[in-house]
């Protein structure tokens, strides 16, 4: 079985978020922000390495499906592009959840800070370790070296329970039982 390296986890937070939950999770990332935008919006790269596919790019406003991948299983969740501010600002709903994605250009690329907002905490680890292994993914095809997407369950044979409990442990959330 071909397996990546997800390396040790990356500075992570959780915030309340009214009656939600907001995972704070940050990547650096040695691509400019424009190449990193590109990434985070365009079907035929989120296609690569994010865990859904999308019907249209993400870089403008309005609805979008997301078609959530695991194996054989696909499931359509409606979304919606509220705010698209190339190269540097992208949120959007996906299905309950909201995604901010943010951009900073920095000496040695970007610095890329996901909030994901959800309504059970005790997910919020687990999101943490998803995201951990689809943005190692996103980096390696950013850096001209790309592998197969790791997607729903296949996470399993990636590190995903290392790291959901390591970000348990770094969050003080239990309950690292798998999805």
């Amino acid at each position: 079985m071909n397996t990546i390296d997800p390396g040790p986890i990356w500075p992570v937070e959780c915030h309340p978020s009214g009656e939600r939950w907001t995972l704070v999770l940050q990547r650096d990332l040695a691509h400019p922000p424009a190449k990193v935008w590109a990434a985070l919006t365009e079907p035929g790269r989120l296609a690569q390495w994010a865990p859904f596919l999308a019907d249209r790019d993400l870089g403008r406003t309005g609805a979008a499906t997301l078609t959530m991948i695991d194996g054989e299983h696909a499931e359509d969740l409606s979304a919606t592009v509220q705010r698209a501010e190339p190269p540097h600002l992208l949120v959007y709903t996906w299905g309950e959840d909201l995604l901010r994605w943010e951009l900073a250009g920095t000496a040695a690329g970007t610095r890329l800070t996901l909030r994901h907002t959800m309504a059970d905490r005790t997910w919020v680890p687990k999101v943490a370790a998803g995201w951990h292994l689809c943005l190692v993914v996103a980096g390696r095809l950013l850096d001209g070296d790309p592998v197969p997407p790791i997607r729903g369950s296949e996470a399993k044979n990636h590190g995903w329970a290392e790291l959901d409990e390591a970000y348990s442990r770094e969050l003080g959330i239990l309950g690292t039982e798998t999805p």
